[in-house]
């Protein structure tokens, strides 16, 4: 199988990013894209992806660095008093292999992100998390075990060329256990290195990269969103979000990607590229 998936993720974070995700898709190359469920501008993006039903969506999984479904009150474990859910990796890691009640609060915010994207009434495409928090492996089998309730079919795979030798044996289990599951899956990732900068001259350097391989399934991940005065939050104030739309619309890229296209590789979101395995999800969510 060759298949190339183009995602934008960060879908609903401000209606920065929506109009870029928007015009991404209508006006250039962009085929997919993943939806925080509970952030700010999350029911503009709802609305903008009701209108473009070829965008495929999914669901992008916020455990750090974002606003929290339930709240405070109800996974105080998990927020900061305003319900936000820091972004302390480590901490956190050791907090949900060791602390029962984190786990159990852990497992009702993420079966709630999903009941609330379920909600919206849009086709579950894939499934992956902000800042690759399903390389823990127990956000990893929280998310297997509550999203075959929702028809959760693929999910990313975070695993890319130059990523750091210390992550390739976590991203080597996520790899075996989204097997064994059988959840449909990308080969590999392209954006981990290049996250916040992924301009035109990245896109023609992964695209060569995508050439060189004769087969396997590529996700190339970006954060595009329209111009703006001010970071759109604290840790994003290093991100080229312009220049990364402006690659989308890019013509240079498009025809880039259409040589590629005419070697034989399938494009668009996770169900276009597994077909089979969304029928089967969703037949097994419908029995």
């Amino acid at each position: 199988m060759r298949g190339l998936i183009i995602t934008a993720d960060d879908f609903g974070l401000h209606e920065r990013v929506n109009e870029a995700v928007e015009r991404g898709h209508r006006e250039g190359i962009l085929a997919c894209t993943s939806l925080m469920v509970a952030a700010p501008a999350a029911a503009d993006a709802i609305t903008r992806a009701k209108r473009c039903p070829s965008l495929r969506v999914g669901l992008h999984i916020v455990l750090a660095d974002g606003q929290s479904t339930l709240g405070a009150a109800r996974v105080p474990a998990l927020t900061e008093a305003s319900g936000w859910m820091p972004d302390a990796p480590f901490f956190d890691g050791v907090r949900y292999s060791l602390l029962p009640h984190v786990r159990r609060q852990l497992a009702e915010e993420i079966r709630a992100q999903f009941e609330a994207f379920i909600a919206t009434g849009l086709p579950l495409d894939h499934v992956n998390t902000h800042k690759h928090r399903h390389v823990h492996p127990v956000v990893l089998s929280l998310i297997l075990a509550i999203g075959r309730d929702y028809g959760m079919h693929a999910m990313r795979l975070p695993s890319e060329a130059r990523a750091p030798l210390w992550l390739r044996p976590w991203t080597a289990l996520v790899r075996r256990r989204l097997a064994r599951a059988r959840i449909a899956h990308n080969d590999y990732v392209i954006g981990i290195a290049q996250t916040g900068r992924f301009d035109e001259t990245a896109w023609l350097a992964a695209i060569a990269e995508i050439g060189s391989h004769t087969g396997g399934v590529v996700e190339i991940y970006c954060h595009p969103a329209v111009q703006g005065g001010v970071p759109l939050t604290p840790s994003m104030q290093d991100y080229r979000h312009a220049d990364e739309l402006a690659a989308l619309l890019s013509p240079r890229v498009a025809r880039a990607l259409e040589a590629v296209r005419q070697r034989g590789f399938a494009f668009g979101g996770f169900a276009d590229v597994f077909p089979a395995a969304a029928d089967a999800f969703g037949a097994r969510r419908l029995a």
